[in-house]
C-alpha cells in the first residue's frame, strides 16, 4: 500500500533569492514571486504547507506596466471611519511607496487566509538596488 509524501518541519529547506524589478513587467513578475513564496517550485510541493522560500525583490521604482495602467489603475485604502476611503494612482503609488505596488501585486496572487499572510511575510522589497540580506547569501532568480 502507498502513502502519500507529507513534509515534517524540519525536512522542509528555506532558500533565499534575489529579483531585480528593472524594466520586468508587474503581474509576470508578481506571479513567478508568488509561485516561489508558494513553494511551487520546489518536486516535494505539496498543498496546504508552507514550504516556499525568502524572496527579496529589488528596484522595485523601476517596475513597468502595459497599456494605460500607470494612469488609470487605482490602489484604494480606507481608514475605518466615515469618508475615510482614500485612492492613489499607480503612477503616484509608485513615486511615494514603490514597495507596497509589487507587495499588493502578490498579495493578489496568494491564498487570502491565516497562511497566505504568513507567506507574505518571506516577501522582501526595495525601491533602490541595495538591501540588508546579503548574509543569506541569495541566488538570482531566473
Amino acid at each position: 500500500m502507498y502513502k502519500s509524501y507529507y513534509p515534517k518541519a524540519g525536512e522542509i529547506e528555506r532558500n533565499w533569492y534575489v529579483v531585480d524589478a528593472n524594466g520586468q513587467t508587474l503581474g509576470r513578475l508578481a506571479t513567478k514571486i508568488a509561485a516561489v513564496l508558494l513553494g511551487k517550485h520546489k518536486p516535494t510541493f505539496t498543498p496546504g504547507v508552507e514550504m516556499g522560500d525568502y524572496v527579496v525583490v529589488i528596484n522595485a521604482e523601476r517596475i513597468t506596466v502595459t497599456g494605460k495602467k500607470m494612469e488609470e489603475k487605482m490602489y484604494h485604502r480606507h481608514s475605518g471611519y466615515p469618508g475615510g476611503l482614500t485612492s492613489i494612482s499607480l503612477r503616484d503609488q509608485l513615486k511615494k511607496f514603490p514597495e507596497r505596488v509589487i507587495q499588493s501585486a502578490v498579495w493578489g496572487m496568494l491564498p487570502h487566509n491565516r497562511m497566505g499572510r504568513h507567506l507574505l511575510k518571506r516577501l522582501k522589497v526595495y525601491a533602490g538596488p541595495e538591501h540588508p540580506h546579503e548574509a543569506q547569501n541569495p541566488e538570482t532568480l531566473a
